[in-house]
């Protein structure tokens, strides 16, 4: 628990919170609801916008959002395949982005980014010299990338997805409900309390921001910001209230011990991270005590100076999100994948040029991890939005799924990248 200053203890947290709200079927119902109550006009803006916000809770995208995708497009005559797309797009593609701060990937990118800058004496600040909260030091920009992920998606979906596939054949399961995904009396029920618990939750997030963790100025003359200091707590709370106002609106909770229940599920799917962690931290920690990362680092800036590129901060962003985007193809998961380039990047690229802060390496890193997961047969749900797909189409192959979803990915990736260049070139924050 140690590791990392405690940054395990953190994602584990976060980890119980979400399971909270994710268990008690609250994300579930969240996402029926918007998609049945759309006009098929903006049916793909819609889809590849709750792919996006279902990144806080991977499970519910992937396995609710993309069939219920699916469903909508045969209940109106069209090819079920182009909401899946669109709707794996979101969810896949579009990870990294969110319009929730302090979600699971920011603690994880975040708190592992300052040890490894720590580690190596980069200081753990943006451009202007401002210290970096971890967990939100990159939010208004996935903020902003949801809206502008959702518009290029929907404009993928329209232009090349759509034409492409409207006029392909598709048959109708023969066990396929259209009802299926309607929202039952009580999950009505559920909403209506969980709008409760969250104005609640939100009342006692006031209450403690304004009150035990209200901002102070200490003995040093710093103002010092507690609030901000425990703002995963505080998301964590949010999450807790309103999953258990909603689960027992549902009778999906009826007792403490279904809440419990709610938190070991989710917690039985952290096992691969509690593994990869222990052994990450011992690399890391060889890598200081030997001084190997430091001669990998000066090794890394002097060839990547040899190269010019120290002089132009643009390029040598770009060159990360590509060489990332590449790796992502071969290597899957956030987390090892962070884990293993985080160590290095970091530090190489704040002594290539200090513009290289490690909250715009950060940045880089998830928007190269995210744009290609929807094109590798590595990703861990390639296989089962395949056979989501061979539903309507039993002849589909995981490389006519790969050729359908390469639109969105180059699209993503490019504009993506752009969208970051444009943040680093006009000095606009990343994060708070």
């Amino acid at each position: 628990m140690a590791f990392g200053n405690g940054v395990l203890g953190v994602i584990l947290l976060a980890v119980l919170g979400v399971g909270i709200a994710e268990q008690s079927g609250l994300l579930d119902t969240l996402i029926k609801k918007a998609g049945m109550k759309v006009n098929d006009r903006w049916l793909p803006l819609l889809l590849v916008f709750l792919g996006i916000m279902s990144s806080i809770a991977s499970d519910a995208g992937y396995l609710i959002l993309v069939p219920l995708a699916g469903m909508l497009y045969a209940g109106i005559g069209k090819n079920p395949i182009i909401g899946m797309a669109a709707a794996f797009a979101g969810v896949s593609a579009g990870f990294s982005a969110n319009l929730i701060p302090a979600t699971p990937s920011d603690i994880i990118i975040g708190t592992n980014a300052k040890l490894f800058a720590e580690a190596q004496g980069v200081p753990f600040a943006n451009a202007v010299g401002e210290l970096l909260t971890p967990a939100t030091m990159n939010y208004f920009f996935i903020a902003t990338s949801v809206i502008v992920l959702g518009s290029v998606g929907a404009f993928v979906t329209a232009k090349y997805v759509a034409p492409k596939l409207e006029n392909q054949s598709w048959k109708m399961p023969e066990d396929m409900n259209l009802n299926n995904f309607n929202i039952q009396p009580e999950e009505e029920r559920g909403l209506k309390a969980a709008f409760i618990g969250l104005i609640i939750a939100l009342a006692s997030v006031y209450g403690l921001a304004s009150g035990p963790l209200a901002p102070y100025t200490n003995d040093a003359g710093v103002t010092v910001t507690p609030y901000m200091n425990n703002v995963v707590l505080l998301i964590v709370m949010v999450f807790a209230m309103v999953g258990i106002f909603f689960g027992v609106a549902a009778g999906r909770f009826k007792s403490v011990t279904n809440v419990v229940q709610a938190m070991v599920k989710q917690m039985n799917t952290m096992g691969y991270i509690l593994v990869l962690t222990f052994f990450s931290y011992q690399f890391l920690a060889l890598l200081g005590a030997s001084g190997l990362g430091t001669y990998i680092t000066y090794l890394g800036a002097t060839f990547l100076q040899f190269l010019g590129l120290h002089s132009s901060p643009v390029l040598l962003l770009v060159a990360f999100v590509m060489t990332t985007a590449v790796i992502n193809i071969f290597v899957g998961g956030l987390t090892s994948k962070w884990m293993l380039l985080g160590p290095i990047f970091i530090p190489m690229l704040y002594q290539v040029n200090p513009a290289m802060t490690p909250d715009l390496v950060s940045a880089a890193f998830r928007v190269a991890d995210s744009s290609t997961n929807i094109i590798t047969p590595m990703m861990s749900y390639a296989g089962v939005i395949l056979a989501f797909m061979r539903k309507y189409k039993p002849e589909m192959s995981i490389g006519d799924q790969i050729a359908i979803m390469i639109p969105y990915s180059i699209a993503f990736m490019l504009v993506w990248t752009a969208l970051l260049v444009a943040f680093f070139a006009f000095g606009i924050p990343l994060g708070f």
